[in-house]
Formats: structure tokens, sequence, C-alpha cells
């Protein structure tokens, strides 16, 4: 049930994102993905519009010196996410297609791109 929630949730966002006007740079929507936080509680951070062709290092997770990666990814974007291990796009990758991909806890990732 609460799976089912947080997705209904998630899709009622991304009727609103995609009503928003965006800049002719970004794919429209918003990328999700989990991440431990400084004091080891369980956080959820999201790039809202992200940039196209450009890559992210996601900031939580940006130095693998002192933190863990992200994981649990899901794209609500209307552009194809391609998930990294090392931060700015290096290491092995893993694709997650629009609208709704998305991929568990065992997928770790640092950076995406989004084409």
């Amino acid at each position: 049930m609460r799976l089912r929630t947080t997705v209904a949730a998630a899709l009622g966002a991304l009727a609103l994102v995609v009503t928003l006007p965006t800049s002719a740079s970004a794919t429209v929507g918003f990328f999700a993905y989990s991440y431990t936080g400084l004091d080891g509680t369980p956080q959820i951070a999201e790039l809202i519009n992200p940039p196209s062709g450009k890559c992210v290092t996601l900031p939580e997770v940006a130095d693998p010196h002192s933190s863990n990666p992200a994981d649990s990814p899901w794209n609500y974007t209307v552009s194809t996410a391609t998930v990294f291990t090392g931060p700015d796009c290096d290491g092995d990758s893993f694709t997650l297609r629009p609208i709704g991909g998305h991929a568990s806890e065992r997928l770790k990732l640092r950076s995406v791109v989004f084409s």
C-alpha cells in the first residue's frame, strides 16, 4: 500500500512538473534517489527538470572518500537517464527508461546524465 501511495504521489508530481515551462536545455520531470544522511538515516533527494546532455554529479554523494553512493533511482523525466557508479559520469553505467524507470537499492550511483 505504501508503494502504491508513493507511486501515485510521484505520478501526480510528474503531471504538475510536465505542465511547468522549462528551458530548452533541460529535460522535463524529476529524478529521485536515496542516500544515507550524515546522521545515518535514509534520505531521498530529487533533481527537478535536470539539464539534458550534461553530467550531474549528485551533491550528497559526490565524494567517494566521505560518503556512500546513492541507490534506488527513479527516473520520472521524459528522457532516458544513464546513471554512473562514479562522480563525473565515470565508472560502470546503467540506463533507466523515461517516465518510471527505476532500480533497487543494489544499484549504486554518484552521477547521472539525461539524453
